[in-house]
């Protein structure tokens, strides 16, 4: 399970997985607004990382980013780490 700490959201964290050919599995949002994040956690499960970036980066709410922003943001920083 890997952890990212959000910026500027209500969710302090989002945990997520990574399957081997990409698509994001197991999202949980920890704090912020319970039925909203429960619905766009099982609305990207199974969905390839990249379509999951494309779907949400951008989206704004408070503080210039969101938290289906914020989910956007760790799934690039996972990109990066795995390329490295």
């Amino acid at each position: 399970m890997l952890t990212y700490i959000t910026k500027g959201t209500c969710s302090r964290q989002i945990l997520f997985n990574v399957t081997e050919d990409d698509k994001v599995v197991d999202v949980k949002f920890i704090g912020g607004c319970s039925g909203n994040l429960q619905g766009i956690a099982k609305l990207v499960q199974g969905r390839p990382v990249d379509e999951v970036i494309s779907l949400l980066s951008g989206i704004k709410c408070r503080s210039n980013t969101s938290c289906p922003d914020q989910l956007a943001t760790a799934l690039t920083e996972y990109k990066a780490k795995k390329a490295e």
